[in-house]
């Protein structure tokens, strides 16, 4: 009687271990779910600042460039693209447009002297910078947060609780294959 005990003490202590064990797996799987989302969120705040940027610098080099009308209506269109991209691949895709597209603007802006020593065109090209280095520390985390996500819901025993919760790889992000505008960035000379 008394092994019979110590049996169901021993298989009950196997099944809350087991059942604390599933519980904290799935609660870390879901919480690096949300890290990925809240890294997303950090990506997606700083393309929103850039995009909010643009039309400042825009309207400050048109008061000084009234005839290159054709760069204005495609950083229009390319910050357009940008704002409405869904998924890392895309809005890659379309950052790096408008990075080229950018690129060219401030070349122009070295043909005007008095653009170049505008105070108001230095400080939003500043910004413009620290926006871009903001980007660039934010998709650096997102992506270890990705690899972090994806590794763990292939690894056993995340992989065993994906098909319940619904998970899937989450996606990098990163420049789009053969893109030289993010691969070098346009080399601007004040």
């Amino acid at each position: 009687m008394k092994a019979l005990w110590i049996t169901f003490g021993v298989i009950a202590a196997v099944i809350v271990i087991s059942v604390i064990a599933a519980i904290s797996i799935r609660n870390g799987l879901i919480e690096r779910d949300e890290q990925v989302r809240e890294n997303w969120s950090q990506i997606e705040t700083q393309l929103q600042r850039r995009t909010d940027l643009i039309p400042n610098l825009v309207n400050t080099v048109k008061g000084y460039a009234k005839h290159e009308e054709k760069i204005f209506s495609e950083i229009a269109a390319a910050r357009s693209r940008l704002l409405a991209a869904k998924g890392p691949a895309a809005k890659a895709e379309a950052g790096s447009q408008l990075e080229g597209v950018l690129g060219r603007l401030l070349a122009i802006a070295e043909n005007y002297p008095n653009l170049k020593a505008s105070e108001n065109f230095l400080r939003l090209q500043d910004e413009l910078a620290g926006t871009e280095n903001r980007i660039s520390v934010a998709r650096t985390r997102y992506n270890q947060v990705v690899r972090e996500f994806n590794a763990a819901i292939r690894k056993f025993p995340g992989s065993l609780f994906v098909p319940g919760l619904g998970f899937k790889p989450a996606e990098y992000f990163q420049p789009p294959a053969g893109s030289a505008a993010v691969a070098t960035p346009p080399a601007v000379n004040f």
